[in-house]
């Protein structure tokens, strides 16, 4: 929620994530909720899962040239920080770069070869190929095929109040 004074106020749950960048820089970002490695909180009626009360509610101030970007884990298990804030940088469109941003993540998410931040973090929780492959210097890689959802806005100045593009 982008309120009249320049603050949006963020309630995140589960592994869907949010940054924004000023000036090339991220200066915010929400963080996963998890049970365990790969297994996110999720809203639900039932009552073994999650409820709005489960929320990360957060706050940032907000200046124009700001952009927020808001995405599925398919982004943020695929692409890096960097590679999102470059990415930004080669577009003034907001649709352009949030289509940038999905395929990158696609293509990413589907080369068996790439080392993502999703892999990354696999390896840090020890999860790894067999023993026989490390054995051949091998060491798990790939991205992660799951839903790629982006929405990137950025911050414009009115005469009343900041708004989102």
């Amino acid at each position: 929620m982008l309120e009249r004074n320049g603050t949006m106020k963020v309630a995140s749950v589960g592994d869907c994530g949010l940054r924004v960048i000023r000036k090339g820089q991220i200066i915010f970002s929400t963080t996963p909720q998890e049970h365990y490695f790969d297994c996110p909180y999720q809203l639900s009626s039932e009552l073994v899962g999650q409820t709005y009360l489960d929320a990360v509610v957060s706050s940032v101030e907000l200046v124009e040239g700001d952009t927020i970007v808001m995405g599925s884990d398919g982004l943020f298990d695929n692409v890096f920080d960097g590679e999102i804030v470059s990415t930004l940088a080669a577009y003034s469109d907001v649709v352009e770069a949030a289509k940038a941003l999905a395929n990158l993540a696609s293509n990413h998410s589907l080369d068996s070869r790439f080392d993502s931040p999703y892999t990354i973090e696999a390896r840090s929780k020890g999860l790894d190929v067999p023993f026989w492959k490390k054995f051949l210097g091998m060491k798990l890689t790939g991205g992660k095929l799951d839903d790629i959802t982006v929405i990137v806005g950025q911050v414009i100045t009115s005469a009343a109040s900041p708004q989102l593009t």
